[in-house]
């Protein structure tokens, strides 16, 4: 697993929000357009795949940050939220 960091700036509302809608079904908001994820190298193409089918890179910025643990571990979060972690277990 890697921990990204998943951040974006689309102009159009329309793709704006299928670019969010993809984000939130694979990764946690921590802002309007940020988000945190714990991914292995198959989920994180299957993520990028699906935005590049919907952003339009002329116009588009998505940026995704791939943090050690090392940089994870110094991490400073101020605020009322945490860094995001995965759950002990999953309900199915």
């Amino acid at each position: 697993m890697n921990f990204y960091v998943i951040s974006y700036d689309i102009p159009d509302d329309k793709r704006r929000k299928k670019i969010a809608d993809i984000l939130e079904n694979h990764a946690s908001r921590v802002q309007y357009s940020v988000f945190e994820a714990n991914l292995n190298e198959d989920e994180m193409q299957q993520v990028q795949e699906e935005l590049r089918r919907v952003a339009n890179l002329e116009e588009d910025n998505l940026r995704f940050y791939r943090l050690c643990q090392n940089c994870l571990d110094t991490t400073e979060v101020w605020g009322n939220t945490k860094i995001t972690v995965d759950p002990d277990y999953y309900l199915v």
